[in-house]
């Protein structure tokens, strides 16, 4: 049976990608596919989820190279009969999409975060014009690659009826060697995954500052991130904290926003947090209007008050 494709190799994002190709395949008539590609513990998770698991183990394919990854993805496809690939849209799933895509002669979307059927048609909202509105797109031809942002969609839930296949893909050795993994540094964090974010910007005064900055995220239950400039420019963070276009969209519980202007660059990566605090010296900042709450005031004073109230 015709079918839709997915595959990450983060379990959580799988699992948000089997809910949206859920929603397709019941508008369409089609069968949801997984490719779990040497990962075992990946294929149990995934088909107690309820879905059918194709499990690819070759070594061939290591994901330090995504054109091997995308290769087998495109043997499997075939294979599978699957002219609609959905992946996820983080830092590698947007290479592999690009790959991919171009392997298999397809349409490719990214950053897409709501889908819509409307007859055969696969209607994607994206961010455009630098974030500054959302545009609703589509591809118009069989072959579809799909990037969804992480979070976008709630990640499948357990049931019955999943079952794992083996799946045979021939894919040539990769010139890359794996010599080693390291852990990442003990400093680096997922701000994605982070349900409180307490963010600062170009208001902050000095690298001295974040100490108390990062003293109310720990009190608060969550972790630091900047805009841009405090990462690229004055390097006081790493920039996997940065939110924004360039950085990474948060879909926090809570965000806290410290001497954040509110250019629509930086905003279209926390718009969507379930609550927004804001404080800002400036009246006139923009990221006044879009916060749930806000305060015209010395974000160092309200950091300072705040650490105190919560000791």
């Amino acid at each position: 049976m015709a079918g839709i494709l997915i595959y990450s190799d983060k379990d959580n994002l799988a699992l948000e990608l089997l809910t949206v190709a859920r929603l397709i395949a019941d508008a369409r008539g089609l069968e949801v596919k997984v490719a779990c590609i040497n990962n075992a513990s990946q294929s149990n998770l995934l088909s107690a989820a309820g879905v059918r698991v194709y499990k690819i183990e070759n070594p061939a394919v290591i994901p330090a190279d995504v054109a091997t990854v995308a290769a087998a993805l495109k043997e499997a496809s075939g294979q599978l009969d699957c002219s609609i690939v959905l992946l996820s849209s983080n830092r590698r799933g947007r290479e592999l999409a690009g790959r991919l895509a171009q392997m298999l002669g397809a349409g490719c979307l990214t950053d897409i975060s709501a889908v819509k059927v409307e007859g055969e048609q696969i209607h994607c909202q994206r961010n455009a014009l630098g974030g500054a509105t959302v545009a609703t797109q589509y591809i118009d031809g069989d072959k579809q690659v799909l990037v969804i942002v992480p979070r976008a969609f709630t990640p499948a839930s357990a049931q019955d009826g999943g079952s794992i296949v083996e799946l045979a893909v021939e894919v040539l050795p990769s010139r890359v060697k794996l010599l080693e993994f390291r852990a990442k540094d003990s400093s680096s964090v997922d701000i994605e995954e982070a349900p409180v974010l307490v963010v600062v910007g170009q208001g902050l005064n000095s690298q001295e500052d974040l100490a108390s900055v990062e003293s109310l995220a720990k009190k608060l239950g969550g972790e630091v991130a900047c805009s841009k400039p405090l990462a690229t420019d004055k390097k006081w963070l790493p920039e996997d904290r940065v939110v924004g276009l360039s950085g990474k969209k948060c879909q926090p519980d809570l965000a806290v926003l410290l001497g954040i202007s509110g250019q629509v660059q930086f905003t279209v990566g926390i718009r969507d947090a379930q609550v927004m605090v804001a404080v800002n010296s400036d009246e006139n900042a923009y990221i006044h209007q879009i916060a749930d709450y806000s305060m015209v005031a010395d974000l160092h004073q309200v950091v300072k008050e705040l650490n105190d109230a919560l000791a």
